[in-house]
């Protein structure tokens, strides 16, 4: 039976996961702690509490190097720590002080990688850091919506690479699930699926960016995921996972979990 084989939230948009044991999903079809900051560019024209696409912000498509960070977010005390290796970049209490040391501390990691935006753009500092920390509403699309991939499918775009070791972190998922055949759930659009007791319904496959191409170990751009996608593994736009929204209020979803169509 396919199951939930890993859950994961991304606190800050754009920026690296949060490995979880279990995830809430909200009646509006988003994850609790997902996506509930941003670090947005000064000259981004969006009200902080609004959705604003991610080009308007620091993250991992413009800045491939976000990836070798290791973040946590403790919810309750709205504590956020941000650490590379041994060394600890940040950790605050959000407040309006503590906002503005968390936007220069990234500023400054970012300004010491080889690609990032705000190279010859002076108009995009100072950063800010939006977002209540509460309230999902940084994801890729205005309406959020939870993200499924199949292991399967990833070991399939690992083979395409010769058999290259492939996180599927570098995908951004919120659910991994094992069990499933090569883009087996790419199938489900437009169908039923039950997580646990949380039935969802799949919308639409999931579009892919550069951020795919970054290694979520180095912080580089190492491999051609979208090209792959599509000349070697036949799509015509490079897709990988789906997206979906439940279909009767939310719940909670636990790693373990079996996963099912429901006629």
């Amino acid at each position: 039976m396919p199951h939930v084989a890993a859950l994961y939230r991304y606190p800050v948009k754009g920026f690296t996961p949060e490995a979880c044991e279990t995830l809430t999903v909200l009646d509006d079809g988003r994850i609790a702690g997902d996506r509930v900051l941003g670090i947005r560019f000064a000259d981004t024209e969006a009200a902080d509490d609004a959705w604003s696409k991610k080009t308007g912000m620091v993250a991992l498509v413009n800045t491939p190097g976000l990836a070798r960070l290791h973040l946590r977010f403790e919810e309750k005390a709205l504590r956020l720590h941000i650490s590379i290796a041994n060394a600890v970049l940040v950790d605050e209490v959000l407040n309006n002080e503590s906002r503005k040391r968390i936007a220069a501390a990234v500023a400054d990691y970012v300004l010491t990688l080889d690609e990032h935006p705000l190279s010859g753009h002076p108009e995009r500092l100072p950063l800010r850091v939006v977002g209540d920390g509460l309230t999902p509403r940084y994801h890729d699309d205005p309406a959020g919506r939870v993200t499924l991939h199949g292991r399967g499918s990833l070991r399939a775009l690992t083979g395409a690479f010769a058999n290259a070791e492939i996180s599927e972190l570098r995908f951004r998922s919120n659910i991994a699930v094992d069990g499933l055949a090569t883009c087996e759930e790419q199938s489900w659009v437009g169908r039923k699926v039950r997580i646990g007791t949380v039935d969802f319904n799949v919308v639409k496959p999931k579009l892919r960016c550069l951020a795919t191409h970054a290694n979520p170990k180095t912080g580089e751009r190492d491999l051609q995921i979208l090209t792959t996608l599509t000349k070697i593994l036949g799509q015509e736009q490079p897709t990988f996972a789906v997206a979906m929204v439940p279909s009767h209020g939310g719940g909670r979803i636990y790693a373990g979990d079996e996963v099912s169509l429901v006629d």
